[in-house]
Protein backbone atom coordinates (compact mmCIF):
# COMPACT_ATOMS: atom_id res chain seq x y z
CA UNK A 1 0.00 0.00 0.00
CA UNK A 2 1.41 3.15 -0.75
CA UNK A 3 1.90 6.20 1.42
CA UNK A 4 -0.07 9.50 1.13
CA UNK A 5 2.23 12.01 -0.83
CA UNK A 6 1.90 15.35 0.36
CA UNK A 7 3.09 16.98 -2.76
CA UNK A 8 -0.44 15.22 -4.71
CA UNK A 9 -2.46 16.66 -1.89
CA UNK A 10 -0.78 19.63 -1.90
CA UNK A 11 -1.35 19.98 -5.88
CA UNK A 12 -4.94 18.75 -5.81
CA UNK A 13 -5.81 21.74 -3.12
CA UNK A 14 -4.07 24.15 -5.76
CA UNK A 15 -6.71 22.39 -8.15
CA UNK A 16 -9.26 22.60 -5.63
CA UNK A 17 -8.63 26.66 -5.34
CA UNK A 18 -8.66 27.54 -9.07
CA UNK A 19 -12.22 25.40 -8.71
CA UNK A 20 -13.77 27.34 -6.19
CA UNK A 21 -12.23 30.66 -7.59
CA UNK A 22 -14.23 30.14 -10.90
CA UNK A 23 -17.38 29.05 -9.26
CA UNK A 24 -18.33 32.94 -8.70
CA UNK A 25 -21.72 32.08 -6.99
CA UNK A 26 -19.99 30.28 -3.92
CA UNK A 27 -17.78 33.11 -3.72
CA UNK A 28 -20.58 35.36 -3.25
CA UNK A 29 -22.02 32.83 -0.99
CA UNK A 30 -18.58 33.05 0.95
CA UNK A 31 -18.20 36.62 0.95
CA UNK A 32 -21.67 37.31 2.09
CA UNK A 33 -21.19 34.37 5.08
CA UNK A 34 -18.36 36.01 6.52
CA UNK A 35 -20.07 39.98 5.95
CA UNK A 36 -23.45 41.13 5.65
CA UNK A 37 -24.81 38.27 6.76
CA UNK A 38 -23.15 38.50 10.66
CA UNK A 39 -23.93 42.04 10.71
CA UNK A 40 -27.62 41.38 9.86
CA UNK A 41 -27.87 38.42 12.14
CA UNK A 42 -26.50 40.80 15.10
CA UNK A 43 -28.22 43.81 14.77
CA UNK A 44 -31.65 42.51 12.94
CA UNK A 45 -32.36 40.29 15.69
CA UNK A 46 -32.90 41.82 18.59
CA UNK A 47 -32.70 39.59 22.45
CA UNK A 48 -33.68 42.78 24.23
CA UNK A 49 -36.20 45.00 24.02
CA UNK A 50 -36.01 47.43 21.42
CA UNK A 51 -38.56 50.40 19.98
CA UNK A 52 -41.47 48.55 21.17
CA UNK A 53 -45.12 50.14 20.58
CA UNK A 54 -47.32 50.92 23.90
CA UNK A 55 -50.82 52.92 24.09
CA UNK A 56 -51.48 54.05 27.35
CA UNK A 57 -55.70 54.32 28.79
CA UNK A 58 -55.07 57.44 31.03
CA UNK A 59 -58.60 57.27 32.65
CA UNK A 60 -57.42 59.07 35.49
CA UNK A 61 -55.35 62.17 34.55
CA UNK A 62 -53.28 62.86 37.25
CA UNK A 63 -50.17 64.09 38.24
CA UNK A 64 -48.89 60.44 38.97
CA UNK A 65 -50.63 59.01 35.91
CA UNK A 66 -48.98 61.32 33.31
CA UNK A 67 -45.77 60.88 35.50
CA UNK A 68 -46.00 57.24 34.51
CA UNK A 69 -47.30 57.81 31.43
CA UNK A 70 -44.07 60.22 30.48
CA UNK A 71 -41.69 57.44 32.07
CA UNK A 72 -42.20 55.50 28.63
CA UNK A 73 -39.32 56.86 26.31
CA UNK A 74 -36.66 55.40 23.62
CA UNK A 75 -34.57 52.92 23.43
CA UNK A 76 -37.22 50.51 25.03
CA UNK A 77 -40.17 51.88 23.83
CA UNK A 78 -41.87 54.10 21.72
CA UNK A 79 -43.13 57.80 22.67
CA UNK A 80 -46.37 56.20 24.12
CA UNK A 81 -49.61 56.63 22.10
CA UNK A 82 -52.65 58.28 24.42
CA UNK A 83 -55.52 56.29 23.80
CA UNK A 84 -59.09 55.87 24.64
CA UNK A 85 -60.30 52.59 26.59
CA UNK A 86 -62.48 51.42 23.04
CA UNK A 87 -59.50 51.42 21.10
CA UNK A 88 -57.89 49.03 22.73
CA UNK A 89 -58.89 45.99 21.16
CA UNK A 90 -58.73 47.61 17.61
CA UNK A 91 -55.27 48.51 17.99
CA UNK A 92 -54.41 45.53 19.74
CA UNK A 93 -56.12 43.31 17.12
CA UNK A 94 -53.39 46.08 14.04
CA UNK A 95 -50.82 44.89 15.29
CA UNK A 96 -50.28 48.71 15.84
CA UNK A 97 -49.22 48.31 19.69
CA UNK A 98 -47.35 45.23 21.42
CA UNK A 99 -48.37 46.54 24.67
CA UNK A 100 -51.59 48.55 26.14
CA UNK A 101 -51.42 50.09 29.62
CA UNK A 102 -54.38 50.74 30.96
CA UNK A 103 -54.73 53.15 34.37
CA UNK A 104 -57.47 53.18 36.25
CA UNK A 105 -59.48 56.10 37.10
CA UNK A 106 -58.95 57.48 41.04
CA UNK A 107 -55.52 55.88 40.65
CA UNK A 108 -53.17 58.45 42.76
CA UNK A 109 -56.11 58.89 44.76
CA UNK A 110 -55.57 55.25 45.89
CA UNK A 111 -52.28 55.43 45.82
CA UNK A 112 -51.90 58.38 48.48
CA UNK A 113 -54.63 56.45 50.68
CA UNK A 114 -53.20 53.19 51.08
CA UNK A 115 -55.34 51.53 48.61
CA UNK A 116 -53.86 48.94 45.68
CA UNK A 117 -55.08 49.60 42.65
CA UNK A 118 -54.91 47.86 39.72
CA UNK A 119 -53.38 48.54 36.64
CA UNK A 120 -54.42 46.48 33.34
CA UNK A 121 -51.83 45.01 31.14
CA UNK A 122 -52.25 43.75 27.14
CA UNK A 123 -49.52 42.07 25.88
CA UNK A 124 -49.29 41.28 22.23
CA UNK A 125 -48.07 37.39 22.33
CA UNK A 126 -47.34 36.72 19.14
CA UNK A 127 -43.97 38.27 19.69
CA UNK A 128 -42.46 35.80 22.25
CA UNK A 129 -38.85 37.21 22.40
CA UNK A 130 -40.02 40.77 23.96
CA UNK A 131 -43.48 39.81 25.54
CA UNK A 132 -42.45 38.71 29.16
CA UNK A 133 -39.21 40.68 28.76
CA UNK A 134 -42.01 43.79 28.19
CA UNK A 135 -43.57 43.26 30.78
CA UNK A 136 -41.29 42.97 33.86
CA UNK A 137 -39.98 46.44 31.72
CA UNK A 138 -43.76 48.18 32.65
CA UNK A 139 -43.86 46.44 35.84
CA UNK A 140 -40.70 48.06 37.07
CA UNK A 141 -40.97 51.29 35.52
CA UNK A 142 -44.61 52.06 36.88
CA UNK A 143 -43.71 50.57 40.59
CA UNK A 144 -40.45 52.62 40.60
CA UNK A 145 -42.48 55.82 39.35
CA UNK A 146 -45.02 55.11 42.10
CA UNK A 147 -42.59 54.73 44.83
CA UNK A 148 -40.88 57.77 44.27
CA UNK A 149 -43.84 59.97 43.93
CA UNK A 150 -44.58 58.57 47.14
CA UNK A 151 -41.02 58.10 49.38
CA UNK A 152 -39.01 60.47 47.06
CA UNK A 153 -36.95 57.35 45.96
CA UNK A 154 -37.20 54.31 43.48
CA UNK A 155 -36.96 52.08 46.40
CA UNK A 156 -39.94 50.31 46.60
CA UNK A 157 -39.33 48.52 50.24
CA UNK A 158 -37.32 48.08 52.79
CA UNK A 159 -35.27 44.98 52.78
CA UNK A 160 -32.78 43.43 55.25
CA UNK A 161 -30.33 42.96 52.48
CA UNK A 162 -29.15 44.52 49.61
CA UNK A 163 -28.81 41.80 46.19
CA UNK A 164 -25.75 43.51 44.17
CA UNK A 165 -25.96 41.94 40.72
CA UNK A 166 -22.58 41.59 38.39
CA UNK A 167 -23.19 40.84 35.00
CA UNK A 168 -20.11 38.86 33.41
CA UNK A 169 -18.83 38.35 30.04
CA UNK A 170 -21.39 40.76 28.44
CA UNK A 171 -22.14 43.49 30.77
CA UNK A 172 -24.83 45.73 29.30
CA UNK A 173 -27.09 42.14 28.31
CA UNK A 174 -26.49 43.21 24.86
CA UNK A 175 -27.81 40.67 22.31
CA UNK A 176 -25.55 42.12 19.47
CA UNK A 177 -22.27 40.89 21.46
CA UNK A 178 -23.88 37.10 21.36
CA UNK A 179 -25.50 37.00 17.70
CA UNK A 180 -22.48 38.26 16.10
CA UNK A 181 -20.14 35.75 17.39
CA UNK A 182 -22.30 33.17 17.24
CA UNK A 183 -22.96 33.63 13.85
CA UNK A 184 -19.55 33.31 13.25
CA UNK A 185 -19.47 29.95 14.66
CA UNK A 186 -22.72 28.86 12.80
CA UNK A 187 -21.30 29.78 9.16
CA UNK A 188 -18.05 27.83 9.93
CA UNK A 189 -20.13 24.54 10.12
CA UNK A 190 -22.66 25.75 7.73
CA UNK A 191 -19.95 26.73 5.11
CA UNK A 192 -17.61 24.02 5.17
CA UNK A 193 -19.78 20.97 4.70
CA UNK A 194 -21.55 23.14 1.63
CA UNK A 195 -18.10 23.78 0.21
CA UNK A 196 -16.46 20.34 0.71
CA UNK A 197 -19.46 18.72 -0.12
CA UNK A 198 -19.90 20.54 -3.33
CA UNK A 199 -16.92 20.30 -4.38
CA UNK A 200 -17.14 16.19 -4.47
CA UNK A 201 -20.82 16.37 -6.15
CA UNK A 202 -18.91 18.56 -8.59
CA UNK A 203 -16.60 16.48 -9.38
CA UNK A 204 -18.74 13.58 -10.04
CA UNK A 205 -21.17 15.93 -12.11
CA UNK A 206 -18.36 17.17 -13.86
CA UNK A 207 -16.98 13.59 -14.55
CA UNK A 208 -13.35 14.47 -13.14
CA UNK A 209 -13.90 12.14 -10.60
CA UNK A 210 -12.85 9.27 -12.92
CA UNK A 211 -10.03 10.81 -14.37
CA UNK A 212 -8.37 10.99 -10.69
CA UNK A 213 -8.92 7.43 -10.37
CA UNK A 214 -6.90 6.97 -13.21
CA UNK A 215 -3.66 8.48 -11.59
CA UNK A 216 -1.80 7.18 -9.00
CA UNK A 217 -3.99 8.93 -6.07
CA UNK A 218 -5.41 7.62 -3.61
CA UNK A 219 -8.72 8.09 -1.99
CA UNK A 220 -7.03 9.66 1.01
CA UNK A 221 -5.34 12.00 -0.91
CA UNK A 222 -8.40 13.27 -2.52
CA UNK A 223 -10.28 13.47 0.48
CA UNK A 224 -7.34 15.86 2.50
CA UNK A 225 -6.74 17.83 -0.98
CA UNK A 226 -10.74 18.70 -0.63
CA UNK A 227 -10.65 19.46 3.24
CA UNK A 228 -7.27 21.57 3.29
CA UNK A 229 -8.00 23.75 0.31
CA UNK A 230 -11.96 24.56 1.70
CA UNK A 231 -11.09 25.03 5.40
CA UNK A 232 -8.33 27.79 4.02
CA UNK A 233 -11.13 29.41 2.52
CA UNK A 234 -12.95 29.32 5.65
CA UNK A 235 -10.55 29.94 7.55
CA UNK A 236 -9.76 33.07 5.81
CA UNK A 237 -13.24 34.02 6.06
CA UNK A 238 -13.42 33.49 10.11
CA UNK A 239 -10.34 35.93 10.64
CA UNK A 240 -11.84 38.27 7.98
CA UNK A 241 -14.97 37.99 10.13
CA UNK A 242 -13.78 38.21 13.29
CA UNK A 243 -11.09 41.21 12.94
CA UNK A 244 -13.03 43.39 11.14
CA UNK A 245 -17.31 42.54 11.70
CA UNK A 246 -17.21 41.53 14.94
CA UNK A 247 -14.34 43.34 16.71
CA UNK A 248 -14.11 47.01 14.37
CA UNK A 249 -17.65 47.26 12.64
CA UNK A 250 -19.93 45.56 15.79
CA UNK A 251 -17.61 46.93 18.06
CA UNK A 252 -17.99 43.19 20.01
CA UNK A 253 -14.44 42.81 22.28
CA UNK A 254 -13.27 39.45 21.84
CA UNK A 255 -12.18 38.38 25.05
CA UNK A 256 -9.71 35.46 24.38
CA UNK A 257 -6.64 34.62 22.39
CA UNK A 258 -7.79 34.71 18.12
CA UNK A 259 -4.81 32.68 17.79
CA UNK A 260 -5.99 29.88 20.04
CA UNK A 261 -9.36 29.91 18.55
CA UNK A 262 -8.21 29.70 14.95
CA UNK A 263 -6.32 26.67 15.23
CA UNK A 264 -9.32 24.80 17.09
CA UNK A 265 -11.22 25.92 14.20
CA UNK A 266 -8.95 24.65 12.07
CA UNK A 267 -9.49 21.55 13.88
CA UNK A 268 -13.10 21.58 13.85
CA UNK A 269 -12.86 22.31 9.78
CA UNK A 270 -11.27 18.46 9.13
CA UNK A 271 -14.57 17.29 11.42
CA UNK A 272 -16.85 19.37 9.28
CA UNK A 273 -15.18 18.69 5.84
CA UNK A 274 -15.70 14.74 7.02
CA UNK A 275 -19.09 15.21 7.57
CA UNK A 276 -19.45 17.28 4.21
CA UNK A 277 -17.66 14.71 2.10
CA UNK A 278 -19.57 11.48 3.87
CA UNK A 279 -23.00 13.46 2.10
CA UNK A 280 -20.87 13.57 -0.86
CA UNK A 281 -20.44 10.34 -1.22
CA UNK A 282 -24.26 9.73 0.05
CA UNK A 283 -25.64 11.99 -2.51
CA UNK A 284 -25.90 11.05 -6.63
CA UNK A 285 -26.61 14.93 -7.80
CA UNK A 286 -26.56 18.67 -6.39
CA UNK A 287 -30.24 19.03 -5.44
CA UNK A 288 -29.79 15.54 -3.40
CA UNK A 289 -26.75 16.64 -1.57
CA UNK A 290 -28.81 20.08 -0.75
CA UNK A 291 -31.53 18.10 1.08
CA UNK A 292 -29.22 16.05 3.12
CA UNK A 293 -27.15 19.06 4.25
CA UNK A 294 -30.17 20.62 5.12
CA UNK A 295 -31.31 17.82 7.33
CA UNK A 296 -27.61 17.64 8.69
CA UNK A 297 -27.15 21.45 9.24
CA UNK A 298 -30.12 22.15 11.08
CA UNK A 299 -29.92 19.90 14.04
CA UNK A 300 -25.74 20.66 14.17
CA UNK A 301 -27.22 24.27 14.65
CA UNK A 302 -30.22 24.39 16.37
CA UNK A 303 -29.26 21.31 19.15
CA UNK A 304 -25.10 22.04 19.60
CA UNK A 305 -25.97 24.54 22.07
CA UNK A 306 -25.33 28.10 19.75
CA UNK A 307 -29.01 29.22 19.87
CA UNK A 308 -30.40 27.86 23.21
CA UNK A 309 -28.22 26.36 26.03
CA UNK A 310 -27.62 22.25 26.30
CA UNK A 311 -28.93 21.94 29.31
CA UNK A 312 -32.47 23.18 28.56
CA UNK A 313 -32.98 20.70 26.14
CA UNK A 314 -33.97 16.73 26.66
CA UNK A 315 -31.32 13.97 28.27
CA UNK A 316 -31.64 12.12 25.18
CA UNK A 317 -30.97 15.27 22.57
CA UNK A 318 -28.49 16.12 24.95
CA UNK A 319 -26.56 12.62 25.07
CA UNK A 320 -27.55 12.19 20.74
CA UNK A 321 -25.89 14.92 20.22
CA UNK A 322 -22.21 14.37 22.13
CA UNK A 323 -21.73 12.49 19.28
CA UNK A 324 -21.55 15.66 16.97
CA UNK A 325 -18.42 17.78 16.64
CA UNK A 326 -20.33 20.78 16.54
CA UNK A 327 -21.41 20.47 20.07
CA UNK A 328 -17.78 20.78 21.42
CA UNK A 329 -16.56 23.29 19.11
CA UNK A 330 -19.16 25.49 20.68
CA UNK A 331 -18.73 25.05 23.91
CA UNK A 332 -15.17 25.25 23.49
CA UNK A 333 -15.58 28.92 21.11
CA UNK A 334 -17.93 30.71 23.23
CA UNK A 335 -15.21 29.81 25.91
CA UNK A 336 -12.76 31.29 24.21
CA UNK A 337 -14.49 34.49 22.41
CA UNK A 338 -16.90 35.01 25.08
CA UNK A 339 -15.27 34.11 28.88
CA UNK A 340 -11.35 34.18 27.36
CA UNK A 341 -10.68 30.42 28.48
CA UNK A 342 -7.19 29.71 27.65
CA UNK A 343 -5.86 26.09 26.38
CA UNK A 344 -6.16 24.56 29.66
CA UNK A 345 -10.04 25.08 29.87
CA UNK A 346 -10.63 23.54 26.67
CA UNK A 347 -8.46 21.12 26.06
CA UNK A 348 -10.97 18.35 26.96
CA UNK A 349 -13.43 19.58 24.09
CA UNK A 350 -10.52 19.95 21.59
CA UNK A 351 -9.98 16.67 22.12
CA UNK A 352 -13.50 15.19 21.59
CA UNK A 353 -13.82 17.05 18.44
CA UNK A 354 -11.04 15.72 17.01
CA UNK A 355 -11.53 12.41 18.00
CA UNK A 356 -15.48 12.76 16.24
CA UNK A 357 -13.61 14.09 13.67
CA UNK A 358 -11.57 11.13 12.93
CA UNK A 359 -14.59 8.85 12.88
CA UNK A 360 -16.14 11.13 10.45
CA UNK A 361 -13.19 10.69 8.22
CA UNK A 362 -12.60 7.47 8.47
CA UNK A 363 -16.53 6.55 7.49
CA UNK A 364 -16.21 8.83 4.84
CA UNK A 365 -12.62 7.17 3.39
CA UNK A 366 -14.42 4.31 3.43
CA UNK A 367 -17.72 5.45 1.66
CA UNK A 368 -14.92 6.76 -0.72
CA UNK A 369 -13.44 3.58 -1.39
CA UNK A 370 -16.34 1.92 -1.90
CA UNK A 371 -17.44 4.67 -4.51
CA UNK A 372 -14.13 4.24 -6.23
CA UNK A 373 -14.49 0.40 -6.53
CA UNK A 374 -18.16 0.66 -8.21
CA UNK A 375 -16.86 3.23 -10.59
CA UNK A 376 -13.83 1.07 -11.57
CA UNK A 377 -16.09 -1.80 -11.71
Amino acid sequence: MRLPSLSNIFRLGLKELKSLWADKTLLVLICWAFSGAIYTAATGVSQELHNAPIAIVDEDQSPLSRRVVDAFYPPYFRPPQRIRLDEVDAGMDAGRYNFTLVIPAHFQHDVQAGRVPDLQLNIDATIMSQAFIGAGYINAITQGEVAEYLTGTRDGGITPIRLTTRVRFNPNLNGLWFGGVMEVINNVTMLTIILVGAAFIREREHGTIEHLLVMPLTPFEIMMAKIWANGLVVLLGVTFALTMVVEHVLKVPIAGSLLLFLACAACYLFAAASIGIFLGTLARSMPQLGLLIILCILPLLMLSGGISPRESMPAVVQHIMLAAPTTFFVRLAQGILYRGAGFEVIWQDLLWMTLIGAVFFSLALVRFRRAVTQTQV
